[in-house]
């Protein structure tokens, strides 16, 4: 979710030896380290500790479902659901009625004796904790729930019984589930509608628009890291869930056009005869098509029984399911290119839609930026969008930046803003599709894990779609007002326990897209790319930890990167390099390099010449890895420095550029 301004492996062995040496890009360059004390500093000697992954994460890797090099374990496993739900919308009511039968299958090695699910629109009910202020609409009232056939009380000591508990739902049943096996569980509930529900991740605007995310009791994480996933949510830190297959049905009165995720299997029955002419036109076509326009409001649809219609969709292989509801927002489509899907040889394509209403002007350019984001990264990420459509729909009064869910994505209406930035939040969301919709992440507890990558990866996008732009620096400088403040919580910190909304966002969208750009330069954009793609295609539809992230970096790379991960995920600790000092003799010149920060780093020089040559020069992270602070280059040239530059292109995140130059007076 992207709703800030306009939006919203690990080695467990240390180096074997850490060394200052000759670099290799002149034979007339040396670098001698040293420290100016002659002690280590108490912050560096912690660089030589290795990140250990919790003891949960290391019984995993020694069960064999983990691995240290970052793939899945020869003994991996997930559970499965398949869901089948009934809906209703009532717009006039403002309520959704629902039933659903959810067939939970036990992949794991344990016998459970209970199960839980989530209700996430108990955020709404009087007396839960939250972190962020929402309305107060009752959340869900559950009316039954049945397990196998036997209906559960509530409340209750005996079993069986359910206990809701906040947004968890706690089912004891009288039967035990033994590995292998599945049950059944059939469910009936409804809810009254909040406006800006789920923080603004669903809700209603006016009488002509719905979007509904989050609408239907769905089965927690049972994974073999945590086992069941506990935490409740709080509004803030985002979601965690397990991957299945969904049929759907959705009841509305029959002037309401209603798209969701997952494939649309009648809409024959649904739309009326031009309009179904011109969604299926959509599909073969390059330039946008104008599927409802303004004339066609209110009669988009066919009749339907008793002026109902029950729109059915289908979907397999997805973490969630969302819908939309309109009666007034304009309709446009085309295809977007999403390369060889299924190995054939042939180019395959997605639709794209969006739905808008008429005053939000900059949305007539959603769908050519729909179009460019799923194709530039079905290639980024060497993963080719999956799913047969993907949605945006303009939800003003709901939501003022954007939020995901597999195929569907609601954002704000931009009146004010700029067209660039809706194709900023545009690329954000849909970047989203691929983490954590394909790689599963644990969003509330590692909020980096997506928000970082995709806000990494919309900056990417953007840079393809807006050549000749600095499409890093706002991040960076959003991180860089915090850093060394004493403010700042670590990346690694669980995400409902930063201190207010700004520190989450600083510490799970900017700093982490700037770590990785960093990153990047480190590893240079070759490996980095190579592990960044490994990282999708190991952990595609399963649930990536963060040091799965780390290992598949370290695997792809042969690097052991503990020093960065300590440094830039595990600590606040700020990058800041200084030219110290610069010696300029006859035939040589001294250049002094001090590493004034915690942070360890490579050294970009820029070094200029009096006769006016220009050298690039490069010191090692391994120059500051033993606790030096400083490091010395030895410029053998007959020609005098007159310039030194640390990172002249700004592409590091440097807290304190001022001691970053100098020049001969």
């Amino acid at each position: 979710m992207f709703r800030i301004f306009f939006y919203r492996g690990i080695c467990l062995t240390l180096f074997a030896t850490l060394f200052a040496s000759l670099l290799s890009c002149s034979s007339t360059q040396q670098v001698q380290s040293g420290n100016a004390s002659g002690d280590i500093d108490s912050n560096r000697k912690s660089l030589l500790q290795p990140v250990d992954p919790p003891f949960t994460f290391e019984r995993a890797v020694r069960q064999g479902t983990r691995s240290r090099d970052g793939k899945p374990g020869s003994e991996y496993w997930q559970q499965w659901t398949n869901y089948d739900l009934q809906a209703q919308l009532f717009p006039k009511e403002r309520r959704l009625e629902g039933q659903g039968t959810i067939t939970y299958y036990n992949n794991s090695p344990d016998t459970l004796r209970r199960m839980l699910m989530e209700l996430v629109q108990n955020l709404h009910s009087k007396g839960n904790v939250r972190n962020e202020q929402t309305e107060i609409s009752g959340g869900i009232d559950i009316q039954s729930i049945s397990v196998d056939g036997v209906t559960l009380q509530a409340d209750t000591q005996k079993v069986p019984n359910y206990t809701v508990n906040s947004t968890r739902l706690i089912l004891d049943p009288v039967q035990k589930l033994p590995p292998g096996d599945s049950t059944r569980i059939h469910i009936e509930w409804s809810f009254n509608i909040p406006s800006k529900g789920a923080s603004g991740r669903m809700g209603y605007d006016q009488d002509n628009l719905y979007y509904m995310g989050y609408w239907y009791p769905i089965m927690s994480v049972y994974d073999d890291v945590s086992g069941w996933f506990t935490d409740p949510f709080r509004g803030r830190a985002e979601f965690y869930f397990g991957y299945g297959n969904y049929d759907l049905e959705i009841t509305a009165p029959s002037p309401w056009v209603v798209m969701s995720t997952g494939k649309l299997l009648n809409a024959g029955e649904m739309l009326a005869p031009k309009i179904l002419e011109r969604y299926r036109q959509a599909r073969q076509s390059d330039e946008v098509v104008h599927i409802i326009q303004k004339e066609d409001f209110g009669q988009a649809t066919r009749p339907g029984t008793d002026s109902l219609l029950t729109w059915k969709f289908k979907a397999d292989t997805l973490r969630d399911v969302a819908f939309s509801a309109t009666t007034e927002s304009r309709w446009d489509a085309a295809r977007a290119l999403i390369g060889d899907r299924d190995g054939d040889g042939k180019n395959e394509y997605t639709r794209t839609d969006a739905f808008y209403r008429s005053d939000a002007k900059k949305w007539q350019e959603a769908v050519p930026f729909l179009q460019h984001s799923i194709e530039y990264l079905s290639e980024y990420t060497d993963y080719n969008y999956p799913w047969p459509h993907m949605t945006a729909v303009e939800g003003d009064g709901i939501i003022g930046g954007g939020m995901e869910y597999p195929m569907m994505t609601v954002i704000g209406p931009y009146h004010e803003a700029r067209t660039t930035d809706l194709y900023n939040v545009i690329a954000h969301e849909l970047a989203h599709m691929w983490i954590p919709m394909i790689a599963g992440s644990n969003e509330r507890r590692y909020s980096w894990m997506d928000e970082g990558a995709t806000t990494f990866n919309e900056n990417n996008a953007r840079t393809d779609q807006y050549p000749g732009r600095d499409h890093w620096q706002e991040n960076r400088r959003s991180y860089l007002r915090i850093a060394g403040t004493g403010y700042e919580g670590e990346i690694m910190r669980w995400s409902d326990y930063h201190y207010d909304g700004y520190l989450f966002t600083i510490a799970s969208y900017y700093k982490p897209a700037t770590v990785l750009y960093a990153l990047r330069e480190v590893l240079g954009e070759d490996t980095f790319n190579r592990a960044y793609q490994a990282f999708f295609d190991r952990w595609a539809y399963k649930h990536p930890q963060p040091w799965d992230f780390f290992n598949t970096f370290e695997d792809i790379s042969g690097r052991e990167l503990d020093w960065f991960w300590r440094s830039w995920y595990y600590e606040t600790w700020v990058l800041d390099q200084a030219v110290k000092s610069v010696d300029t003799g006859t035939g040589s010149s001294v250049i002094t390099i001090e590493n004034v920060g915690n942070v360890p780093m490579p050294v970009e020089l820029e070094i200029t010449l009096a006769n006016g040559e220009t050298l690039q020069r490069t010191i090692s992270v391994e120059q500051w890895l033993d606790g030096s602070t400083e490091a010395t280059l030895i410029i053998g040239r007959e020609s005098p420095v007159s310039r030194v530059e640390i990172d002249p292109d700004q592409d590091s995140p440097e807290a304190n550029r001022r001691n970053n130059t100098w020049s001969r007076q």
